[in-house]
């Protein structure tokens, strides 16, 4: 059955390389990205009808333009896969006055995910990109800002993340089914080069993950689990999760649902 599949920070890396499998396998592939020109090349690449979508995630106003663009051409999203995601920038303070690893890593997908939850069937799925990188949120850094280091935010952001596919899987018992996935440690991806300067392991490891996670009937039963591949099971979130209540209510107030 073709579904309608909607990736972010699908212009390279796994997002990209996710989406030419899900097409070649016959799915309608919706692209996001930030540049016009990788947009088509993206396209180009993926091909089978690709639509492309653009929206600089750090920055709110385009976050929601983006779902209203979504909603406005499709009334059915059967999986949205959240892969964007950021480690270090020139400028990490956003126009917003946040840590450009939160809003873009966990800010973003929350609001977008949250606007798009009418279009997604209870049979549908979300799934978020995690790391193995994972350390306690800091709430007031994540709704507000302080210095700090690359990895640190970074590791904050992707436990931001995990913490509301949890939460927000426990408001939606009746689907659609929400995970958190960490694709797998230091893949080939232009963040892994430009982050930690080695050329990384096979990114079809990656977009083989995230292809499961969000078709097959393995995951079905998995709404609100944190899947990591580097292990190749479920398992526990860093301890800082069982924060999630406050990391919760800082991102409800975020996004307008305060």
């Amino acid at each position: 059955m073709t579904k309608t599949i909607l990736i972010t920070g699908a212009t390279d890396g796994i997002g990209l390389l996710t989406a030419q499998k899900l097409a070649a396998a016959g799915h309608h592939v919706l692209l996001h990205g930030r540049s016009a020109a990788k947009m088509e090349a993206a396209k180009a690449q993926v091909g089978h009808g690709a639509e492309g979508f653009l929206a600089d995630l750090s920055k709110p106003a385009q976050v929601e333009a983006l779902a209203q663009a979504v909603l406005a051409q499709h009334g059915r999203i059967d999986v949205l896969i959240n892969n964007a995601g950021i480690l270090k920038a020139p400028q990490v303070q956003t126009e917003a006055g946040r840590d450009i690893r939160f809003e873009v890593n966990t800010i973003a997908p929350y609001v977008l995910t949250t606007r798009l939850l009418g279009a997604l069937p209870p049979e549908g799925r979300v799934v978020n990109l995690s790391s193995a990188a994972q350390a306690p949120v800091d709430v007031a850094a994540m709704a507000g800002f302080r210095p700090m280091g690359d990895m640190e935010a970074y590791a904050q952001s992707k436990l931001g993340i995990t913490i509301w596919t949890a939460e927000m899987a426990k408001d939606l018992p009746e689907g659609p089914v929400i995970v958190a996935v960490n694709p797998g440690s230091l893949l080939a991806s232009k963040m892994v080069k430009e982050g930690f300067g080695v050329a990384g392991n096979d990114l079809n490891i990656g977009a083989d993950i995230l292809i499961r996670a969000a078709l097959s009937p393995d995951f079905a039963g998995a709404s609100g689990k944190y899947w990591d591949n580097d292990a190749g099971r479920f398992a526990a979130p860093d301890a800082g999760a069982r924060d999630g209540a406050r990391v919760m209510a800082a991102l409800r107030e975020i996004a307008g649902m305060g």
